[in-house]
């Protein structure tokens, strides 16, 4: 049931409001306004006025501008007052129930775990451990653990089967005919967009419209695009203007800015207290030594070592993803995701409510890697790294790891991309089929990595560009789709799901 536009934008401005009023924003605010008081151009009989034009020119309301912004940006429109709470995590009660089940598998695999190698969840380093942690904390990867028996929670190729088992039950009958004819590994009929929509929503990477990565490349003088883009940049950077910003890199960052617009679209400004908030879960992976300590360990140590690119930032790897573990703030956004966060009991008081302990926050350890590996070439401080990778995990990246309804969700991504190549490509979709190389068991891993392991650096970066700058993951399908016509001629040829990859 959609609110009428007015109600609806009350429900969001309260929602706002709630929302800023125990940010560190709001009580910098108070105390800008009061320090103004002080000022000599501030009077008594226009107090109000003067103030809030003290808060403009002083570049206070430009903040709070970025911070409602970043809102809009993150949560999603109010249902309506009458809904239950879970469906403004997911409409859909199918979607919910497979999402639950999944969730359950993932923590079964994970108590196996501890029981089969006698390890709890969790426990307390004792002391000689933590200072030994902490004078190695910038050389983790110096470590050699036997992790042999550790296992990966699941792989890439399981979460696609679940996808794959999907099923509306109000269309079992089959009295949706129009639906049945879709020949991919998707059965659930969920509305993705055609190629006219696409267009649309995408309209800035029109032909006719110029893209960093392309334009700017040997064919065409460099002057013609690069100078002006890479002067506006530095013009939309000087406004701090979070909107704009993310207008602007729709087209594609210049390496320089990228690091600084980034931070600028997702309001992160890296202020005393988010350093100090990076300090206090670095104490915490000091002190306690989680089972997914070992997992993230193993992890690193299979994909980051044995990458050209990726190695070198193996201890950023280690510290960024140790520290999310334990970062409980990344809980608020269960309240818009589909997921629930995974819950545990202190042992011998299970089902005591007062006992539960979420553990550990976040679960989707192999794609994690990927996902902060791209960002250690922007960022090299360790807090700030931390910050934009939480914030592009709670925007993006937990979508890619849950099954919903939602456009940016992995479910419509796989979707929109087996339609788009079964309508504009149908004799290679069909080809596929028949060889048993059906397209998405190729392309699911691209989508649910966002293409990190699979793109060079710099082109990943650009894809993540508009990843940001459309708020959206759906150029992930198109790209997936993309890289199919592009290979069109060549993959009409194959016989098999090896030769097709």
């Amino acid at each position: 049931a959609m609110l009428d536009p007015d109600s609806g934008l009350s429900l969001t401005i309260a929602r706002i409001v709630q929302r800023l009023k125990g940010s560190s924003l709001h009580s910098q605010l108070e105390r800008q306004a009061r320090v103004s008081l002080h000022k000599p151009e501030i009077k008594l009989e226009s107090l109000k006025e003067d103030i809030k034009d003290f808060l403009k020119t002083s570049g206070w309301e430009k903040k709070l501008h970025n911070a409602v912004y970043s809102e809009l940006n993150v949560f999603p429109s109010p249902c309506h007052p009458a809904a239950p709470p879970e469906h403004i995590k997911e409409p859909l009660a199918y979607m919910r129930k497979a999402q639950g089940s999944w969730e359950k598998r993932i923590l079964k695999s994970l108590n196996s775990m501890c029981t089969e190698l006698g390890i709890p969840l969790a426990q307390k380093r004792p002391v000689n451990e933590q200072k030994e942690l902490l004078n190695k904390w910038n050389e983790m990867g110096t470590d050699e653990p036997d992790l042999s028996l550790f296992r990966p929670v699941y792989a890439p190729k399981d979460f696609l089967e679940v996808l794959m088992n999907l099923r509306n039950p109000n269309y079992e009958n089959g009295e949706q005919p129009s639906f049945r004819n879709h020949l991919g590994l998707i059965q659930v009929p969920l509305k993705v967009k055609g190629i006219p929509e696409l267009k649309e929503d995408f309209s800035e990477l029109g032909l006719n419209i110029g893209q960093l990565g392309i334009d700017d490349s040997a064919q065409v003088p460099p002057e013609f695009f690069e100078n002006e883009h890479v002067r506006v940049g530095q013009k939309v950077l000087g406004e701090q203007d979070s909107a704009a910003a993310q207008q602007y890199v729709r087209q594609g960052c210049p390496t320089a800015l990228r690091a600084d617009l980034w931070a600028l679209i997702l309001n992160i400004s890296n202020q005393p207290e988010d350093i100090l908030y990076y300090e206090q879960l670095k104490s915490n992976v000091i002190q306690h030594d989680l089972l997914v300590d070992s997992l993230i360990y193993k992890d690193v140590k299979l994909t980051a070592s044995n990458d050209d690119y990726y190695f070198v930032f193996e201890d950023y790897l280690y510290q960024v993803l140790l520290c999310f573990s334990r970062d409980t703030s990344v809980l608020e956004h269960f309240a818009y995701s589909s997921a629930t966060p995974p819950k545990s009991y202190i042992r011998g008081k299970l089902g005591m409510e007062e006992y539960a302990v979420f553990y550990p926050p976040n679960v989707n350890y192999n794609s994690f890697i990927l996902s902060v590996a791209p960002l250690c070439f922007l960022y090299h401080e360790p807090s700030k790294l931390y910050q934009v990778f939480r914030e592009m995990y709670v925007r993006f990246f937990f979508r890619l790891h849950s099954i919903s309804s939602h456009a940016s969700g992995i479910v419509s991504l796989c979707l929109l991309f087996e339609t788009l190549l079964q309508t504009h490509l149908p004799q290679l979709f069909y080809h596929l089929r028949e060889i048993g190389a059906q397209p998405l068991r190729i392309s699911f891993k691209w989508m649910v990595r966002a293409f990190s392991g699979y793109l060079a650096t710099d082109q990943l970066l650009l894809l993540w560009d508009r990843i940001l700058g459309y708020n959206s993951l759906e150029i992930l399908a198109v790209l997936a789709a993309a890289v199919f016509a592009f290979r069109a001629v060549n993959l009409m040829e194959v016989t098999s799901l090896a030769a097709a990859e």
